[in-house]
């Protein structure tokens, strides 16, 4: 890990893997918001073939300064940082003109509101496991809902719930995390297990981060469409079929790309690399060809 400055004395906390290649560099966004970089492994999958970036996000994670003030939580700054930490690794590196930017779960619409800032600096989008557009949260909710009444957790759930952050131990704090993530699997009796790996580490989730840039206009439906239209790159949509997040607002947000690319990931959830990695790697080998 490393710190790299901005230019109002931000510091968001990089990752590098893999080597320069034939393939532009990568940029990996986590999801959210107010969670930070877990994409470690989604890296693998590409570092053989690109330079892949992965960063923790302003006031997220290991990035400073924590806490920040809210009126800096917004989709526009977390734009402008990309684009900072961009320009900043190009100068270090070299060869950072266009890079491919892959979004994952609310990552994704950040990717998709930086390249229609940005579109000339971009070579390809990857959507990947996403929202969409239209109303995706009544079908996901019911869904999380079933599955969490299957798997028997819903009470004990509910308990950790009502406590809230301030009062959880560390040791609650993780299992809440867990039972909270893990119906984003395809099977959830595995998925508390794989969540468990995600929910133990000692960060903090920054709520103020969550509740400010999910609802920022500038992810709003209208919005998203309108970078669309803007991007003359490939966008890919990459969603898993067992995702509880209905893939059908994701198709409908891929109709108005203008080269737009749809991958369905069957077996596999909200953490497609993760539950189906071999079938993972195979569609992004595709977003790098198609960058060029």
């Amino acid at each position: 890990m490393r710190m790299i400055p901005l230019a109002d004395g931000t510091e968001l906390a990089t990752w590098t893997d893999g080597e320069a290649g034939v393939h532009p560099p990568v940029v990996l966004v986590h999801g959210g918001p107010g969670l930070w970089d877990d994409l470690g492994d989604l890296a693998a999958l590409l570092s053989d073939q690109a330079l892949v970036h992965r960063y923790d996000q302003r006031g997220c994670g290991r990035s400073t300064p924590r806490p920040v003030p809210e009126e800096q939580l917004t989709v526009r700054r977390s734009v402008a940082d990309l684009e900072e930490l961009r320009a900043a690794l190009d100068a270090q590196h070299g060869g950072h003109e266009r890079w491919i930017v892959v979004g994952h779960s609310f990552g994704a619409s950040l990717a998709l509101a930086y390249a229609g800032a940005h579109p000339e600096h971009v070579a390809a989008v990857g959507f990947l496991s996403g929202t969409g557009i239209g109303d995706c949260r009544t079908d996901f909710r019911a869904e999380r809902d079933r599955r969490r009444g299957a798997a028997g957790i819903t009470e004990e759930l509910a308990r950790l719930d009502a406590l809230g952050p301030e009062v959880r131990s560390g040791e609650q704090e993780t299992r809440w995390r867990a039972l909270q993530w893990a119906t984003d699997f395809a099977d959830t009796a595995d998925g508390a297990v794989r969540a468990e790996r995600l929910a133990a580490v000692g960060l903090d989730i920054e709520h103020t981060a969550n509740r400010l840039l999910a609802a920022d206009p500038l992810v709003a439906d209208d919005a998203l469409v309108a970078a669309l239209e803007t991007i003359e790159a490939p966008v890919w949509f990459l969603h898993g079929l067992a995702d509880p997040r209905p893939v059908a607002g994701v198709v409908a947000l891929a109709a108005h790309a203008r080269r737009g690319r749809k991958r369905i990931i069957e077996g596999a959830g909200h953490f497609p690399w993760v539950e189906r990695p071999e079938r993972t790697r195979e569609v992004l080998e595709e977003v790098l060809r198609s960058a060029g």
